[in-house]
């Protein structure tokens, strides 16, 4: 057989390669002799027929499969001839098949970029350092009580926290638009639930008061027909309630699922909640430093085949999340196009550094991921027995165990600082103000 190969670009060759006849022949023959012991033909015994009578009826499916065989056979070895690690399935740009002339065809196909990862002695990371005290269990305790209000209807002015019963009524030009009308709607005032024109203009305001109100959509607004334009709302407000935050007793801890122990206890609890959160949000940022840092140190031009895998992959999360399919005719935003290239190149070097850190999985780890899962569920036995019956759930979880121990690997090779910190700047959580 023979191959030639020629760069079309960094990622790209084409091949040209020329099966000989010989070996074309060997085959067609090697197939029909195949086809005729297994073939019924009306007539003749099973394995009987008469070779020729099996080539004039299967000649053509015969010549179709041979040549489909062939082509892939020939490129796979191709390829390895030429040392070629190929990143998807060639295309094939010329083709000619003639029993005796041979198989001759053009392909071009994308490969893997080699990589060299530098030494990981020189990465350096910040691991952040933090612990949840009693004034953090405070302020979780005091959003909890803002969680459990209750409103009660009064006579005053409206203002931030308070909550306003409103029907509304809005156009556009002149005209009503979908979704600009509305009965019994509860508005919390500086919750951010409607726009900021539309939640200025109930502040102050009164039950009973009917208020005009020009509101400005912003150009980002979602819906295009209304990003940009002004908007008139005729607005009731039905009622305005204020907040009644509940006291901290036996009753309060009930409603958080603490039916023992009293305050102490619920304490306890939410302090075990916030380390857990803390020890995850530490795990996260620690981990996403990792790959972003190990992706920059060492960028890798990524085949357009595998990204364009992982734009599908982002589509499907997004479809997942949101039920609602992506048109594949729609262009993809750039911005999924680029954390495509991003995922896919962090592929590429998470390859090669398991290569380099000769990873094998832990059993241990993997056991204790498994055990995870089915205990977060309220069945944790039949979550377990569900997990190890399902093969690719098995696979998702051995890779997302093997992933945790190159990370940790690499955390093991690199410079790491400790960095002090608080909850809240881990978390993002903040002490709830007057309108949390």
């Amino acid at each position: 057989m023979q191959v030639s190969v020629s760069s079309v670009s960094n990622l790209e060759r084409r091949l040209e390669v020329s099966v000989p006849a010989s070996r074309v022949g060997d085959a067609l023959n090697q197939r029909f002799r195949q086809v005729a012991q297994s073939v019924r033909l009306k007539g003749f015994r099973p394995g009987k027929a008469p070779m020729a009578v099996v080539r004039q009826q299967f000649g053509d499916q015969v010549r179709s499969e041979v040549f489909n065989d062939l082509l892939r056979t020939s490129f796979v070895e191709a390829a390895k001839q030429q040392n070629l690690r190929p990143a998807s399935d060639p295309r094939i740009e010329q083709f000619s098949e003639d029993p005796q002339a041979g198989l001759r065809y053009v392909a071009l196909v994308e490969i893997f970029p080699e990589i060299t990862i530098q030494p990981l002695s020189g990465l350096t990371l910040e691991r952040y350092a933090a612990e949840v005290t009693e004034d953090d269990v405070n302020s979780m305790i005091e959003s909890m009580r803002r969680q459990a209000a209750e409103f009660v209807d009064t006579d005053k002015a409206a203002a931030d926290g308070d909550q306003l019963t409103i029907d509304f009524q809005g156009t556009v030009g002149g005209e009503a638009f979908e979704g600009g009308s509305a009965e019994g709607v509860k508005v919390v005032l500086g919750r951010g639930q409607m726009l900021k024109d539309f939640e200025d203009g109930l502040r102050g305001r009164k039950a009973g008061e009917t208020p005009s109100l020009m509101v400005s959509f912003p150009e980002t607004y979602p819906s295009e027909k209304l990003a940009g334009k002004t908007a008139f709302f005729d607005v009731k407000v039905l009622s305005v309630a204020e907040s009644r935050l509940p006291e901290v007793d036996e009753k309060f801890c009930e409603i958080f699922g603490v039916a023992e122990g009293g305050v102490e206890a619920l304490r306890a609890a939410v302090r075990e909640s916030m380390q857990n959160e803390l020890d995850n949000a530490i795990k996260t940022r620690l981990r996403n430093q990792v790959l972003g840092k190990v992706l920059d140190a060492n960028p890798v031009e990524v085949p357009k085949a595998l990204a364009q895998e992982e734009v599908l992959a982002f589509q499907d999360e997004i479809a997942r999340r949101t039920g609602k399919r992506v048109d594949p005719a729609l262009p993809v935003a750039e911005d999924i196009q680029e954390a495509a290239r991003r995922r896919a190149g962090l592929g590429l070097i998470a390859g090669e550094l398991a290569k380099m850190a000769n990873l094998t999985l832990d059993r241990e780890r993997l056991n204790a991921r498994i055990e995870e899962l089915a205990n977060g569920s309220e069945n944790a036995q039949e979550v377990r027995r569900q997990i190890l019956q399902s093969a690719d759930t098995m696979r998702r979880i051995e890779s997302m165990t093997l992933q945790d121990q190159l990370i940790d690997w690499v955390i093991s090779q690199a410079m790491v600082i400790e960095v002090p910190a608080t909850f809240s700047d881990i978390t993002g959580f903040r002490n709830p103000g007057a309108t949390a």
